[in-house]
């Protein structure tokens, strides 16, 4: 549990870094070294889990990464006290196992002997599997008005007899004398007594936090509810351990504090860092952030702490009273209460500044740099703007097209007529074959490399046609004709389910029917014919009934040759989300509620696959939903931020609130790759750092179709373009 606020230890402790996540001076913080204490106890089937705030979720993850420790990571939307969290991670673990045991430890405390304190929870276990609530209590060593203590009513594991607010120094005296133990806060308890026991004694506690829990999703890390906003903020001794009578302590004698002010941090012998120097200094704790210097004559028994914006100087046997100092800061001067938080930026702040990069800086880089004097796109820029000789793929040349088409359409005035028509005629006079389909692939001199048509490649030509004779750049009635072409060419591949071959080493697979699927919707829009639309119809049933696992809602990429989903297959996050998409806009144009319920399932498979430490869409999980690439390439960034967009235009008020701040989190995923002169980055790895190589000219489809669905909520854009579209 790591939601303590720490405040005893400002300015070093603050609430959007609480002491949990500072480090005493060893190599670990307090929270990492609670996890490595925490870890042994789960080998053999068990699971650590973290609860703690939505605000710490990156010191969670990054820390937790650090040391190497997996964990099931439970984020509350706001602090509600250890009763709400501790119910959390019962039901997790109710729903998972229901003879599970919790330990409960608390991620800010000193326990340097890992070996006694793991010793002690396997004795208060034995306590728990007899439906005992087992706390944990110290044998003090010296009296202390820091801590609540505990009476037992015997030796060993017993009864409580009562609990004991923070006393003054002569009680706390007595109190030692008569037996009593502090009261540490860690507690041993059966998920199922824990649950009964609340809904006994504090039942809108369990069933705030129950409803909460029931949307967490799938994944490692997952938001609670906003019922847990609804949960009474009490702690577990006020909800709980004061009223059953199955409160339990066992007395145990390892080295313990709670670490809660300086005072106890000069006490264990850690905390002093930084550039000091002392003169003549007795009994002091110094600590000195990065840049600075402390230095100190002739004094003692301080408490001297300095951070970049705040100093502290504090007489030790005052430490308790820095949380008077804490509020009045809050009020006399807020900025030094807590650090200053990097904001995220807002959908709309996000979108109008791809507005003006696409205006201003992609399209023309892209229709000067990337399209050659004969119209050919080329495959690549370097990030010096540098054009690269390589292969050039056909399905590139479609997706530029259709960049240009819909840049024209979206009113942009650069010379988008030029670059579609140009494109159009160098693709149609390189890549096609004598049957009107496309080969796959030239070299760098424009020579035949591959000449097979593939599926994938076609979709791409159609989606180019319907969307340069929706422009106008092309004529229609011409456009139409090829269309129709193409789709009675792929027609023969057809096979009995209504599926399409595809050429190469993987001819059953999904991907290729979503860009079909693309291409049809697009000819639906500007075609009379009905053949499209039924098109799109079949394409619609062959996702709905082949391609998607019945079971998970997880689409698979490839199948056997009867056309059955693989076993160990991978899953592909940008593809839940591009079918989610494209599902959805097929639902919507057919007043179909089942096919919106199965987008949105699948837009949920889409959102296990993003790095909760990161916020970046990853490549691919294995079909249990682990990671199985965690490499995170531009694309489905953009397929996040279309499914979302989408996904809010269909929803109710409270999930559209969901949907738009997945949205928000897409685009600035996608900003971490663009570069301000119009190329980007393609593939972001698991530390954070991005592969030095070219900007792909494949990625702009992704981006300028992901702008499109941004364009259909015009109050996030600048509309101030005299009406000639958002691009104008």
């Amino acid at each position: 549990m790591c939601g303590g606020a720490g405040t005893r230890l400002w300015p070093v402790s603050r609430p959007s870094r609480p002491k949990q996540f500072m480090s005493m001076g060893g190599d670990h913080s307090l929270f990492q070294e609670a996890v490595l204490r925490a870890v042994p106890l789960a080998d053999g089937g068990g699971r650590v889990i973290v609860v703690g705030g939505v605000d710490h979720k990156a010191w969670i993850l990054d820390q937790l990464e650090q040391i190497e420790a997996d964990a099931q990571v439970l984020l509350e939307p706001e602090a509600r006290e250890s009763a709400a969290a501790m119910a959390a991670a019962a039901i997790w673990t109710h729903d998972r196992d229901p003879n599970g045991v919790n330990v409960f430890i608390a991620s800010d405390h000193h326990i340097p002997d890992h070996q006694g304190f793991r010793a002690a929870v396997l004795s208060a276990v034995e306590g728990a599997r007899q439906a005992r609530i087992v706390t944990l209590g110290i044998k003090p060593n010296e009296p202390s008005s820091a801590y609540g203590y505990i009476a037992p009513t015997g030796q060993g594991l017993s009864p409580i007899a009562a609990f004991v607010e923070k006393p003054e120094q002569e009680q706390a005296l007595q109190y030692i004398r008569d037996g009593y133990l502090w009261n540490s806060g860690n507690f041993i308890v059966a998920s199922n007594v824990l649950l009964s026991e609340l809904r006994a004694h504090a039942p809108e506690i369990e069933g705030a936090v129950r409803h909460a829990v029931e949307t967490l999703g799938r994944g490692t890390v997952g938001v609670l509810g906003d019922a847990f906003r609804q949960a009474p903020k009490v702690s577990i001794d006020y909800a709980l351990m004061e009223k059953t009578s199955l409160a339990s302590v066992l007395e145990v004698n390892f080295n313990w504090s709670d670490l809660g002010a300086w005072d106890a941090i000069a006490a264990s012998g850690q905390g002093e860092a930084g550039e000091l120097i002392l003169e003549d200094v007795d009994g002091c704790l110094t600590r000195a952030a990065d840049g600075m210097l402390i230095a100190a004559v002739g004094v003692q028994n301080l408490a001297i702490i300095a951070e970049p914006d705040a100093v502290l100087v504090c007489d030790l046997s005052r430490s308790q009273d820095v949380k008077k100092v804490v509020e009045r800061i809050r009020v006399s001067s807020p900025q030094h209460a807590d650090f200053a938080r990097r904001t995220e930026e807002p959908l709309d702040v996000g979108s109008r500044r791809l507005q003006n990069w696409l205006r201003r800086m992609a399209l023309p880089t892209w229709a000067t740099l990337g399209q050659r004097e004969d119209g050919a796109f080329v495959e690549a820029l370097g990030l010096n703007g540098r054009r690269l000789p390589a292969p050039r793929r056909a399905r590139v040349q479609a997706r530029q097209i259709f960049v240009f088409a819909q840049a024209g359409l979206m009113g942009w005035q650069g010379p988008w007529v030029r670059a579609v028509r140009s494109g159009m005629a160098s693709l149609e006079t390189d890549f096609l074959r004598e049957d009107g389909l496309m080969r796959t692939l030239l070299d760098a001199q424009d020579r035949p490399l591959d000449e097979a048509a593939m599926v994938y490649d076609q979709a791409f030509y159609l989606l180019a046609l319907a969307t340069a004779a929706k422009s106008g750049a092309i004529d229609g009635q011409m456009a139409a004709a090829r269309g129709v072409a193409v789709r009675d060419a792929l027609e023969t591949r057809a096979v009995q389910n209504g599926a399409f071959r595809e050429a190469g080493a993987f001819p059953f697979q999904s991907n290729a029917h979503m860009h079909l699927l693309e291409a049809a919707l697009a000819w639906d829009e500007v075609s009379d014919d009905p053949a499209w639309g039924a098109l799109a119809d079949r394409l619609a049933i062959l996702a709905r009934t082949i391609f998607i696992d019945p079971t998970t809602g997880r689409l698979g990429e490839l199948l056997d040759g009867m056309w059955r989903l693989e076993s160990g297959e991978r899953i592909e996050p940008g593809h839940q989300f591009e079918w989610a998409w494209l599902l959805a806009r097929h639902a919507r144009l057919r007043g179909e509620k089942a096919g919106m319920d199965v987008a949105r399932r699948l837009y949920v498979s889409g959102r296990d696959g993003v790095s909760q430490r990161y916020d970046v869409a990853i490549d691919a999980l294995n079909g249990d939903g682990s990671v199985r690439i965690s490499q995170a390439r531009l694309w489905p960034q953009t397929e996040w931020l279309k499914a979302s967009l989408f996904m809010a235009r269909e929803a109710g008020e409270a999930d559209r609130v969901a949907y738009m701040g997945d949205a928000a989190a897409a685009l600035r995923a996608l900003w971490m790759y663009l570069t301000p002169d119009g190329l980007w980055r393609d593939k972001k790895l698991q530390n954070g750092s991005f592969v030095e190589e070219e900007a792909p000219a494949s990625s702009l489809y992704h981006i300028v179709s992901g702008f499109v669905q941004l364009a259909e909520f015009s109050h996030l854009l600048d509309t101030d373009t005299d009406g000639v579209g958002p691009l104008g």
